[in-house]
């Protein structure tokens, strides 16, 4: 039986608009265990698209993402390397939203990509997806809206 999806209180919290009706709707879950036919799940990759750990070892074992590709859609996976700097992090991200724009039929679930094993924080990665907040087919890790809402 496959597992559910796991959102916490707060993420469920912001899915129905917040507790003032204005906060973010499109929040991803904690855990992603499964996906729709239209959902992506985008995760952090390094160039060479070695997927050992973390989301990238989630995307190769349950969405399809290859190994040895480092970069773009993967079946229902779609890969942003984000080990080989901020700069190569940040240009990657930019492909990522002009896919975003030129496929309107498909949802992206982000994960807080470069959060975990590149070492980044939300303060440093979220800026990056600024212009994706008006994309109303991309889902944020609530860290990501946090950081984006106080701009």
């Amino acid at each position: 039986m496959e597992k559910a999806n796991l959102n916490t209180n707060e993420e469920r919290d912001e899915m129905i608009g917040g507790t003032a009706g204005s906060e973010p709707t499109r929040v991803i879950p904690t855990v992603i265990n499964r996906l729709a036919p239209d959902e992506i799940f985008v995760f952090g990759s390094n160039a060479k698209g070695l997927h050992h750990a973390g989301a990238a070892r989630v995307a190769l074992n349950k969405f399809g993402a290859e190994w040895g590709n480092g970069e773009g859609l993967q079946r229902q996976s779609y890969a942003i390397p984000t080990m080989e700097g901020l700069q190569s992090t940040r240009l990657a991200v930019n492909r990522f939203i002009q896919f975003v724009q030129q496929h309107p039929e498909l949802k992206f679930m982000v994960t807080p990509i470069g959060c975990g094993i590149a070492g980044y924080t939300p303060e440093e990665i979220a800026p990056m997806f600024t212009e994706a907040v008006d994309q109303d087919n991309v889902f944020l890790p609530m860290s990501f809206w946090e950081v984006l809402m106080k701009k």
